[in-house]
């Protein structure tokens, strides 16, 4: 696959394994999975009280030390994420992202009538709630969207230089579980560590440049 040395105008080449552009409907599809998958993983680990990494795990943060929503402050920490991708990624990134992050947030406020998680093992929470937000992350990505937030960046880093968004972000999150130390107790945050490697791990091993694109 070719890198556009000018402008970037999109955010993943939304193509499958034989480079046939994605559908609407099957872009509208992936959308609604994606979003559901890091809703529920959000929800698990909330219940464990636990963080994760990227925007999610800034929201969790937040939410242990305001009384607001994780869905209110995930959108609220997204807002200057969307200009940067508008302005780098490209209007379509940034509708796409934008769409998805009010999504999401919309479905966490839905979540105490729909899913409540009476008790969780923490061990179970971090394994797949992480490894849920990672793939929804997966999913949209491959759909030329992003849910907002530290994803934006790490997305246009591995379109415009190259640098694998996986490695990127596990260096952003390893920074938001440093600061997660002076909120929850060390116990947590190692679990919380588990779940950032599982989210993360899901990019690096399937979201690398030219894998779905017949190349």
């Amino acid at each position: 696959m070719k890198h556009d040395t000018g402008a970037v105008s999109g955010a993943i080449a939304a193509t499958d394994t034989i480079g046939v552009p994605h559908s609407v409907l099957e872009d509208i599809y992936a959308m609604v999975i994606g979003m559901a998958f890091v809703v529920v993983g959000l929800v698990l680990l909330k219940a464990a009280g636990l963080v994760t990494g990227g925007v999610a795990g800034i929201a969790l943060l937040a939410s242990y030390l305001f009384p607001l929503p994780v869905g209110t402050i995930f959108t609220l920490v997204n807002i200057p994420f969307f200009l940067f991708a508008y302005f780098t990624m490209g209007a379509r990134f940034a509708l796409k992202s934008t769409i998805a992050s009010f999504g999401i947030t919309f479905a966490l406020a839905a979540m105490p009538q729909t899913f409540n998680v009476a008790f969780v093992n923490p061990l179970f929470a971090a394994f797949v709630g992480g490894t849920l937000c990672g793939m929804g992350i997966l999913a949209l990505a491959r759909h030329g969207a992003g849910v907002g937030g530290t994803g934006i960046v790490t997305l246009w880093l591995q379109r415009r230089r190259g640098i694998n968004a996986g490695i990127t972000q596990v260096c952003i999150d390893a920074t938001i579980l440093l600061v997660s130390l002076s909120v929850i107790p060390s116990g947590r945050v190692a679990w919380s560590a588990l779940s950032a490697i599982a989210m993360s791990a899901m990019v690096v091993a399937w979201h690398k440049p030219g894998r779905y694109t017949g190349r």
